[in-house]
This record gives C-alpha cells, sequence and structure tokens, in this order.
C-alpha cells in the first residue's frame, strides 16, 4: 500500500491537528473529515481541501483507516463500527469510558487482524524514547501533569484527563504489576474531579507517585526517575532530559543531546506503519486497556 487512505471524526482542537499533519504526509492521504457540527467540518474540510460530513458514516467507504478524535463518551461507538467494517482505528485517549467496551474493541481487532492504536501522545515524545532506553533499575518515580483550566475534556475526570498518560508511561518504563494503589481527588471548577494524586507500589518495589491538575497556573509537565546511582529529570514540554549522578558531583550532571520532533507527527507515521509495513503499535489496544484499568483503579481507590 503506497498510501494510507484516512478520515479524521471529530475536528475540535486534536482533530485539527490530526488533519494539518495528515496534508502533507506521503504516507496519507486525507480523504475526509467529519463532525456533528457540520460549519465545523466544513471549516477544516475546506481548508485542507477535502470532502466534510456531518455523518462519518458517510465516508466510510472512502477510506482505509480513521482517527477517533470525538468525545471519550464516542470512543467505543465509533471505534467498533470501524474495526466491523474493516478499518483501522487510532482512537485518542483514553480508549473508551469503561474497560468492558475497550476489552471488546481490542477482541474485535484481534479478530479482524485489524491495526487499533490509542493515542497516547507522550510516548511518542523524544525525551520520553530517549530515558526509556536507558532506564535499569527505577525505584521511585515522581510525575506532575500541570494545566490551566480548559473546557476542552469537561465530560471525563482528570485521571481519564490526563494522568492516563503518565499512567501509560510508568507501565511502559516499569513492566511490573501494580501491588497497591493509594489516591485523592478533589473537584474544583467542574463536576468532574479536577485535582487527583496516586501512589502506586509495585511488586518489585518500585514506588510511583502522580499528581494531576487542571487547574494550575501555567503548564507543567515534569517525570523524575530515580534509580540506585542516577536519576532522570524528563521536560515532555521542551524535550529534555538531565542525568543527576548520585554522587553530588555536579561535573558528571549531563543533559542529553535530544532530536525534536512533533510528538503527534511520530505517533501519526507510527500509525502508517503499522498499516502499510504490518508494524506492530507502538500502543497497542491492549496498552491502552492495560491503562484505562489502571486509571479506573485510581478512580476507585479515590471513591470517585
Amino acid at each position: 500500500m503506497d498510501q494510507v487512505k484516512v478520515g479524521i471524526i471529530g475536528v475540535g482542537y486534536l482533530g485539527t491537528q490530526h488533519a494539518r499533519i495528515l496534508s502533507y504526509l506521503e504516507e496519507a492521504e486525507l480523504k475526509g473529515v467529519a463532525d456533528i457540527d457540520f460549519k465545523k467540518a466544513m471549516e477544516i474540510g475546506n481548508r485542507h481541501g477535502v470532502l466534510y460530513y456531518q455523518n462519518y458514516e458517510e465516508m466510510m467507504d472512502e477510506v482505509d483507516a480513521a482517527i477517533v478524535a470525538t468525545p471519550t463518551s464516542d470512543h467505543f461507538s465509533i471505534s467498533l463500527n470501524l474495526l466491523r467494517h474493516g478499518k483501522a482505528v487510532l482512537v485518542e485517549k483514553p480508549i473508551t469510558e469503561t474497560v468492558d467496551q475497550a476489552e471488546q474493541l481490542v477482541k474485535e481487532a484481534g479478530k479482524s487482524g485489524l491495526v487499533l492504536q490509542v493515542g497516547h501522545l507522550e510516548r511518542f515524545n523524544p525525551a520520553v524514547e530517549a530515558v526509556e532506553t536507558m532506564i535499569r533499575e527505577p525505584r521511585f518515580i515522581e510525575v506532575q501533569r500541570l494545566g490551566s483550566f480548559s473546557a476542552r475534556s469537561l465530560d471525563i475526570d482528570v485521571v481519564l484527563d490526563l494522568m492516563i498518560h503518565d499512567l501509560d508511561i510508568i507501565m511502559a518504563l516499569i513492566k511490573d504489576e501494580v501491588s497497591a494503589i493509594r489516591a485523592s481527588g478533589i473537584h474544583v471548577l467542574s463536576e468532574k474531579v479536577d485535582i487527583a494524586t496516586a501512589r502506586l507500589e509495585f511488586k518489585g518495589g518500585c514506588v510511583a507517585t502522580l499528581t494531576a491538575s487542571r487547574v494550575h497556573q501555567g503548564k507543567v509537565r515534569k517525570l523524575r526517575i530515580f534509580e540506585p546511582t542516577v536519576y532522570y529529570s524528563v521536560d515532555y514540554i521542551d524535550q529534555e532530559v538531565v542525568v543527576f549522578p548520585l554522587d553530588r558531583r555536579q561535573a558528571n550532571v549531563k543533559t542529553l543531546r535530544i532530536q525534536k520532533e512533533e510528538p503527534l507527527k511520530k505517533e501519526l507515521r507510527s500509525f502508517l506503519d503499522c498499516i502499510r509495513q504490518g508494524k506492530i503499535s507502538k500502543v497497542t489496544g491492549e496498552e491502552g486497556l492495560q491503562a484505562l484499568r489502571l486509571a479506573h483503579g485510581v478512580l476507585k481507590e479515590a471513591g470517585i
């Protein structure tokens, strides 16, 4: 397959960014966009010179694959319908609202042999990719994901909106079973939980603490990983990794050279390569399901 014919379902903020990138990638042919807000679909369709629809099913026969960038409540029904019609799917995180729904999607994709990738964007952050190759014996992980209030994603709690990114990354780094979860959360500006903290204990002894807030002044995206002789400080935003030896020798502190690149572009290229070349997705449906299970475990422990 030379080019993958792709449609985008949902052209809010994220869907618009997908359209921007897909419009120029050589591996893809953007065939159309769909949104229940027809004016928005028309705006983005005209911007990129493609067809636009209010009902995504009208473009089903024109595409090989689709990006599902709708509100989370629609992820399951749309993705399942696409898979049953033989279309590869990249669904934004979280994969679905419930674990049962995610299990059904994973089962359907497995039965049909279709690509089901989940949009855990930070897995494609060059800084995360760099540190992932260096981790050997993590003992303690600390994560802060803080952002200012936005009207986007208020249909879900901050755990499914923001913290799930880092739950996914931690599971990719640790590759161990969680033995205990402690969590708490509070409402601030919405009907959902806007600030949440979690402590994860792993069977192998590693401990991770996470804080997620969508009512912070400014934007913070930090990951710190402590090993017996070194710790890594990762800045998602600046795509920077600083390595600190734990022998107090400041001269040995080093900043890694990282080739910066837009994570969404890397994510889309990975999705297209999976379709064109049969590669295994970096964030499979199974991994999206794993992150969702853990997120629901945090919500349960927080009494949400």
